[in-house]
């Protein structure tokens, strides 16, 4: 036409589309638990709600530790269902991640940054750990789970028991422990009796005999039911009794094995009563302190098992003993604290009564 230059557009309507709008970016708005969260459930559910649903294949949050389980989404709602409990005493991590190899929206949008969430998991089960002691042999009592309480042992299932455990009965094994150490006894209940049990377990398993509750006694707890690695040292005993004579006597597995004369503590130093669990043991060392006249010793003994601070049982060489002569150690012959030394081991419970 007659004007018209090439490339003009005059009379040419568009049909190109219209530019996209950008994505709004991505929110979290809840976390559950909530952030430094304690004495979370191990059992418990994840949930992450977002500001818009998420795309399908979208990327997946990340829990350290790691456990078995699914994340699933449901609209704006991310969920993890563990399938193994976590550990318990596990410091958890949830690392929802953010930017463009991030968790995705429907419509595109990503996170700005990686959000980051902590929360702690709950101490286990006192009768749980009960029981799995006694199911290890660590305990003078057994435990006989009731009906379909025997049933699955798989670890899913052993993790979950550690938070709910099953039902089950104790039993003393040997009818020959004295009325002291059976007075100790409390179901579900963490006291001396149960917390000398874990200290021995833990001196046999490298892990420090201290009767401390961590995640990595629960972890090698259910590591060694699962190996079927049980105690094979028996369960022992000892009491003080500062009765005149004084004596003392160790039970192994319920029945006496020693009954020695023993010196207690003076009335100025005396060996406290009450009960304790051997918490160190040395086969020799020389003792160092101060008499109450105020002179200084330094004395060699030998076969020692630490109880109470710096009150242990140990030989002592003495013309005599059955009286009090000690500075508040339980002191032996040298024969029989030789023979009492490998039943004193660590977590032993030792009961000195008046």
């Amino acid at each position: 036409t007659a004007g018209e230059h090439p490339g003009s557009t005059v009379g040419v309507t568009s049909t190109s589309a219209p530019p996209r709008a950008r994505p709004v970016p991505l929110r979290v708005l809840t976390v559950a638990p909530a952030a430094n969260a304690k004495d979370v459930a191990g059992t418990a559910a994840i949930r992450v709600t977002f500001s818009s649903p998420l795309a399908a294949g979208s990327t997946r949050p990340r829990l350290s530790p790691a456990t078995a389980g699914a994340w699933h989404a449901t609209g704006r709602v991310l969920s993890f269902t563990p399938r193994v409990a976590f550990m318990p005493l596990s410091n958890v991590t949830l690392t929802i991640p953010g930017g463009t190899s991030g968790v995705r929206a429907l419509d595109g949008g990503t996170l700005r940054g990686s959000v980051v969430e902590r929360f702690k998991i709950a101490q286990g089960s006192v009768l749980r750990l009960q029981e799995l002691l006694s199911l290890l042999h660590y305990s003078p009592l057994s435990w006989t789970p009731h009906g379909a309480a025997s049933g699955r042992s798989d670890a899913a299932a052993q993790a979950a028991a550690l938070y709910h455990p099953p039902a089950g009965s104790f039993r003393w094994i040997d009818h020959g422990w004295p009325p002291q150490l059976r007075a100790l006894w409390r179901r579900a209940d963490y006291t001396l009796f149960t917390r000398g049990l874990v200290m021995s377990f833990q001196a046999d398993h490298g892990l420090y005999p201290d009767g401390e509750l961590r995640r990595s006694l629960w972890k090698s707890l259910l590591q060694a039911l699962a190996d079927h690695s049980v105690n094979a040292g028996g369960y022992d005993y000892a009491l003080a009794d500062k009765t005149a004579p004084e004596t003392f006597t160790v039970w192994h597995d319920g029945k006496v094995v020693l009954r020695s004369p023993a010196n207690t503590g003076i009335a100025s130093s005396p060996t406290p009563d009450g009960n304790f669990a051997v918490y160190t043991r040395l086969r020799s060392q020389v003792m160092r302190g101060t008499n109450p006249d105020g002179a200084r010793y330094a004395d060699l003994v030998q076969y020692i098992a630490y109880f109470h601070g710096n009150d242990a049982v140990h030989y002592m060489d003495r013309a005599d003993y059955g009286i009090p002569q000690s500075l508040g150690c339980i002191e032996l012959p040298l024969p029989d604290a030789a023979k009492a030394w490998p039943y004193l081991a660590y977590g032993t419970l030792v009961s000195v009564v008046p």
